[in-house]
C-alpha cells in the first residue's frame, strides 16, 4: 500500500497552492461588481485548467440513488475529502472508513456545509446504491458524507485523473493499493493536501479544518502533546 506526500500528490495533479481568497469579485460601495483584476483573471484561468485536466465532469450515483456529476454537483466551490473505497472489502478499507467516522465528529456540523466528504467505489459493477447505503449505514456514517458509484470506466477514469495510482502497473492493478490515502482540497483555492487514511483522525480533522480556515493551525480541542507517532499529514499555508 503507497501513501502518497503532499508534494507528490500536487506534483502529479499539476496544481501549487495558490494564495487569495475565492474567485467572486467584491462589489463596490455603490453594489456595482468590481473589474476584474489581472490576478483574478489568471486565477481564473488556472482553475479552469485544472478542471479540464483533473476534474471530469462525470455522471456518478449516490448511495440514496441520486445521479450527480462529478465537478458541477461535488468539486466545485467546495472544500472536499476524497478516498477510494469498496464495499465487499476486508482489508484496509473497514479501518479507514471508521477512521475517517471519527474524522467527521471531530468536525462536528462543518460536514455537510463547509466540507463535503465523499468516497469512491473501486469495484462500481458490485457496490450499487443500495450496497454502499448498507455500508455507511453499518459504520454510522452520517450526513454530509456521500458514497458513490457509477459507469466502471468512469471511476477508473476517476481515479487516475485524481492520482490513486502507483508506477508498478502489477500493483497498480490490486484495488487494495488505493485504499489508504485520503485527498483534501480547496477547489476555488486549488490548494490540495494528501494523508495516510490511517493517520490519527485529530490530524486528518486539522489538516482539513485548515482548509476552511487557513490561519487557524489546530482545533479548539488539539494540544501539542496530542502529536502522533505515526505519519503525519501533509499541508502548507496557500502564501507559503
Amino acid at each position: 500500500m503507497t501513501d502518497l506526500s503532499r508534494r507528490e500528490f500536487l506534483g502529479a495533479l499539476g496544481m501549487a497552492p495558490v494564495a487569495g481568497g475565492l474567485l467572486t469579485i467584491a462589489g463596490s460601495a455603490t453594489g456595482a461588481p468590481a473589474a476584474a483584476t489581472a490576478g483574478d483573471r489568471m486565477q481564473a484561468q488556472a482553475r479552469e485548467s485544472a478542471r479540464l485536466r483533473y476534474f471530469p465532469n462525470l455522471i456518478l450515483r449516490t448511495q440514496d440513488d441520486k445521479e450527480v456529476r462529478f465537478y458541477d454537483d461535488l468539486i466545485k466551490g467546495k472544500i472536499v475529502t476524497i478516498n477510494f473505497f469498496y464495499a465487499k472489502c476486508e482489508d484496509v478499507c473497514p479501518i479507514v472508513t471508521s477512521n475517517l467516522v471519527k474524522v467527521q465528529e471531530l468536525l462536528g456540523d462543518q460536514v455537510g456545509r463547509q466540507v463535503f466528504m465523499y468516497s469512491f467505489s473501486l469495484k462500481p459493477a458490485e457496490d450499487t446504491p443500495r450496497a454502499m447505503k448498507e455500508y455507511a449505514e453499518m459504520h454510522g456514517v452520517k450526513p454530509g458524507w456521500t458514497f458513490l458509484t457509477g459507469k466502471p470506466e468512469d471511476l477508473e477514469l476517476l481515479r487516475r485523473k485524481l492520482g490513486f495510482t502507483t508506477p508498478d502497473l502489477r500493483a497498480d492493478k490490486d484495488v487494495t493499493n488505493h485504499t489508504g490515502n485520503i485527498r483534501y482540497g480547496n477547489e476555488p483555492f486549488m490548494l490540495w493536501g494528501a494523508t495516510p487514511g490511517m493517520a490519527r483522525p485529530e490530524w486528518i480533522a486539522e489538516s482539513i479544518e485548515w482548509m476552511i480556515h487557513p490561519d487557524a493551525i489546530r482545533l479548539p480541542h488539539q494540544h501539542p502533546e496530542a502529536r502522533p507517532d505515526g505519519p503525519q499529514p501533509q499541508h502548507k499555508h496557500p502564501a507559503g
